[in-house]
């Protein structure tokens, strides 16, 4: 067993020291691999740092620069491996430098603790997740927009309570999930404001005697601005990882609900949509079936999504200021979720493209009495008074004398002709703008 960087001797039992590192340590070398770039982005800021400020010469800073360069290769090319016994990726980008250029590398820790590059790790890794999220999240948009503009005029029946209600429209289903997606984006942003601050150089959680430039490593590393407060700094350890999980799950609301109205509407007793068989699945016995598996493996990974809010929170609940090791758990529970919902995004994204609509639904006579809003409209327009004329609308109906108006398309210009799109796409683009990607 290796040595940790933070063992002066080597453990007096290795038996009982391997056992506890198989159970504090888990999976989280896995995990780590994520964090491998972001790492090496860290280290190459905090270097050059240390050289602004006379720690390193510059020909130690352009040693390490190099290394760490060759490394930063290494992990886009996948040659990069964290060995046996190594603790974690930090501990192996620190190793390598020390293999390659010796005590140069042992060097780099100066002024920095693993606490506060740990936390800079992963808010880069959040804020290069939620860019591509908030991409992912453009283009369903704009699928989206399309769908609604190319359906407008065809009318889908509209649902309360599952009844048949009133008339609603393809335009208006697509248009509504579009919009969605907006205030999801609000939720993005919000955690991209929180984890778009720079930690590095708050070390433990209490600062350093070194004569740090903050504000160097902010710059060099992308963020907005910094911590300014070491204590919180480290705080925000797990509070950066619970307001993107309230992201991912509310994105996966939007998500595992459009997933519902698919299976229901792909549903023969719906019929309003359809797919090529290739995009659904059979029955083993039932030659007849054409199931919507897609749309309910969507809906479970967004409904097991939505449960990582509230395991975020017990996970880091009541803990007391400072750094604890329960927050090294958090990664197993937010890694996967954010990789489940980028393919949920783009699973849909390719599904809309295969959506068949079906045309003139709103004939069946099953439907008709869902125009009856459009009567009693009608004759408030002609001078009845609207309890009136709704009570003349339901007694026809009681009687089997109603006839539908079937006009809705015309007399509905507020919210059934008039989508309003052009608003919603700009008010996508004016949420998007806020990120400063």
């Amino acid at each position: 067993m290796a040595t940790k960087i933070w063992q002066k001797k080597e453990s007096s039992n290795q038996e009982h020291a391997s056992i506890v590192e198989k159970f504090t340590v888990g999976n989280d070398v896995i995990f780590d691999y994520k964090l491998a770039k972001y790492d090496v982005q860290g280290s190459l800021a905090h270097c050059e740092m240390l050289h602004s400020i006379d720690l390193l010469t510059k020909e130690e800073w352009l040693a390490i620069q190099k290394e760490l360069k060759n490394i930063a290769t290494e992990i886009e090319n996948d040659n990069f491996k964290i060995e046996a016994g190594i603790e974690d990726v930090h501990s192996q980008v620190e190793h390598l430098l020390i293999q390659r250029i010796g005590d140069i590398g042992k060097k780099i820790h100066s002024g920095r603790s693993r606490n506060d590059q740990v936390l800079t790790d992963l808010k880069l890794y959040f804020k290069a997740e939620i860019s591509a999220i908030v991409s992912l999240t453009e283009t369903l948009f704009n699928t989206l927009i399309a769908l609604s503009n190319q359906h407008r005029d065809i009318l889908l029946p509209g649902y309360t309570h599952l009844q048949i209600a009133m008339p609603s429209s393809f335009g208006l289903w697509f248009g509504a999930y579009a919009e969605s997606l907006i205030d999801d984006l609000e939720m993005f942003l919000a955690s991209y404001n929180v984890v778009n601050k720079n930690p590095l150089g708050s070390g433990a959680g209490y600062g350093t005697s070194f004569p740090l430039n903050r504000t160097l490593t902010t710059e060099l590393l992308g963020f907005k601005t910094l911590n300014v407060n070491s204590v919180y700094a480290q705080m925000t350890r797990g509070k950066s990882e619970k307001v993107f999980g309230m992201a991912l799950a509310t994105m996966a609301g939007t998500l595992s609900k459009f997933a519902f109205d698919m299976c229901l509407y792909l549903n023969q007793n719906f019929g309003f949509i359809s797919f090529p068989d290739s995009l659904t699945t059979g029955s083993s016995i039932m030659p007849h079936k054409k199931n919507p598996d897609v749309f309910e493996i969507m809906r479970a990974k967004c409904n097991r999504i939505q449960a990582i809010s509230n395991e975020l929170i017990l996970v880091t609940n009541n803990l007391p200021s400072g750094y604890h090791r329960d927050v090294q758990l958090t990664k197993e529970i937010l890694f996967p979720a954010i990789t489940s919902l980028k393919e949920c995004l783009e699973m849909l994204e390719f599904m809309l493209a295969h959506i068949q609509i079906k045309p003139e639904i709103v004939k069946d006579e099953k439907y008709k009495y869902m125009f009856s809003v459009e009567n009693v409209n009608q004759q408030v327009l002609e001078g009845i008074v609207f309890r009136d004329a709704y009570k003349n609308i339901g007694l026809a109906i009681e009687n089997n004398a109603f006839e539908p108006n079937y006009n809705v398309q015309h007399s509905h210009e507020g919210s059934i002709g008039n989508l309003c799109n052009d608003l919603i796409v700009e008010n996508f683009k004016e949420v998007k703008s806020r990120f400063e990607l």
